[in-house]
C-alpha cells in the first residue's frame, strides 16, 4: 500500500496532476482544495495517497491524492461509511467539503442538515445521509484550523451568491469560486459586491 508519493510536479489542471518519481509519471486525481495549494511546476511535493481499484473487476487501479493527511482522512471517512459512495463519488463530495473541512465537521456534529445544504451545496437528501453516516464516526478525523464561516455569516447572502454567479460567469467553476469567496470574504464583513469579486478573483 502507498502511503505518500515525494517527487516532482511535472504537470497540473483541475483533472489532476503528475507527480514523476525516479523517471516515472504518476497521474492522480485531487481535490479542489489540494489544486488550489499546489506548487509551481517542476517543484518537489509530497502528496497522500489513496489507491482504489476500477473498472470491471477492479482491473485499474486509480490514485487519489491530498497534500494533508486530514483530508486524505476525511475521504477515507466519507468513501467507506457513508452508503453507495465509491471513490469517484467521495471526491466530489471532497471538493464541496474543501470550503471548509472545520465547518463540515462542525455541521456533522451539530446535526445540521441546513448548513450542509446552504454552505456546502448538498442536496436534503445526500445531506441527511452524510449526517447519518458521519454523526458518530467524524470525531476521529482531525481537522487544524479554524470555521470560516463564522466570519462571513454578517455578509448578506445575496451579495455572496452574487459573487460566485460573477466567477462562474467568467469561466470558473461553481464550487472553485465558491472556495475563492470564502476566502475573500475571511475578515471583510462589510465588502461590496465589486470588491469581493475583486478580491476572490486573488484566490483563483
Amino acid at each position: 500500500m502507498i502511503d505518500y508519493f515525494h517527487g516532482i510536479l511535472d504537470s497540473k489542471s483541475k483533472d489532476g496532476i503528475t507527480v514523476e518519481i525516479n523517471g516515472i509519471g504518476y497521474a492522480i486525481s485531487v481535490p479542489l482544495s489540494t489544486f488550489l495549494e499546489l506548487p509551481e511546476i517542476r517543484n518537489p511535493i509530497k502528496i497522500y495517497i489513496v489507491e482504489a481499484a476500477v473498472g470491471l473487476y477492479g482491473g485499474i487501479t486509480s490514485l487519489y491524492g491530498f497534500l494533508t493527511k486530514e483530508e486524505r482522512d476525511m475521504y477515507l471517512l466519507i468513501k467507506d461509511e457513508v452508503p453507495g459512495t465509491g471513490a469517484k463519488k467521495a471526491m466530489e463530495y471532497i471538493d464541496k467539503i474543501s470550503k471548509s473541512f472545520a465547518d463540515f465537521k462542525a455541521a456533522i456534529i451539530s446535526k445540521n442538515p441546513a448548513m450542509l445544504n446552504e454552505i456546502f451545496g448538498f442536496t436534503k437528501k445526500t445531506a441527511d445521509k452524510l449526517l447519518v453516516a458521519l454523526k458518530d464516526k467524524i470525531s476521529t478525523v482531525n481537522i487544524s484550523g479554524e470555521e470560516k464561516w463564522i466570519s462571513i455569516k454578517t455578509i448578506k447572502n445575496t451579495t455572496i451568491s452574487e459573487a460566485i454567479t460573477g466567477l462562474i460567469a467568467l469561466g470558473y467553476r461553481e464550487q472553485q469560486a465558491r472556495v475563492a469567496v470564502t476566502n475573500a470574504c475571511e475578515h471583510n464583513e462589510n465588502i461590496t459586491l465589486e470588491d469581493l469579486i475583486r478580491k476572490s478573483l486573488q484566490y483563483l
